[in-house]
């Protein structure tokens, strides 16, 4: 069994409760919710937009692999009204967001062959590249876990929330 982390996201519709169905689908679908951060109000990041986010991190146990994991989550965000997913940086309004941040102490690159996927190629990075240098992932992050080591960065994520300008 893997400790699996994910960010969660919404700016779209009724936020919180998008959140909290996307956690109860999660915990039927990759195994048992661990902990669950408050929800933490957030401008949006990388893109303007008049709706703010509502952001929080969860942790489950699960004996899935990376690839189901990523397979899941983008499934659970269609079926919550996502169309689609932000590509080279076009961030945009969502209804929900659901990023794999961290799993147990994995540290890779992978590229999936998926034939339904634009150009039958998705991509993951585990730890999630940006989830350092994003206050809305660091402080649901730091609540559930302040002292669990990033696995790259060696610094705990409490460590690196306090790192971050205000503001971020």
């Amino acid at each position: 069994m893997t400790d699996l982390y994910v960010g969660l996201g919404s700016n779209l519709g009724d936020r919180e409760s998008l959140l909290r169905r996307a956690v109860e689908i999660l915990t039927e679908r990759i195994g048992e919710l661990k902990s669950l951060s408050a929800f933490y109000e957030t401008a949006p990041w990388g893109f303007r937009s008049v709706h703010p986010f509502l952001n929080a991190v969860a942790v489950f146990r699960t004996d899935k692999s990376h690839e189901e994991l990523l397979r899941i989550t983008q499934q659970t965000e269609r079926e919550l009204g996502r169309r689609q997913k932000s590509t080279a940086g076009g961030y945009a309004d969502r209804t929900i967001d659901l990023d794999l941040l961290l799993y147990g102490r994995l540290v890779a690159d992978f590229v999936f062959d998926w034939p339904k996927a634009e150009g039958g190629k998705v991509s993951l990075s585990l730890p999630h590249p940006l989830m350092h240098e994003r206050r809305f992932v660091m402080e649901p992050l730091a609540e559930v876990a302040p002292d669990v080591l990033h696995p790259v960065l060696g610094k705990s994520f409490r460590e690196i929330l306090d790192a971050l300008p205000v503001g971020d």
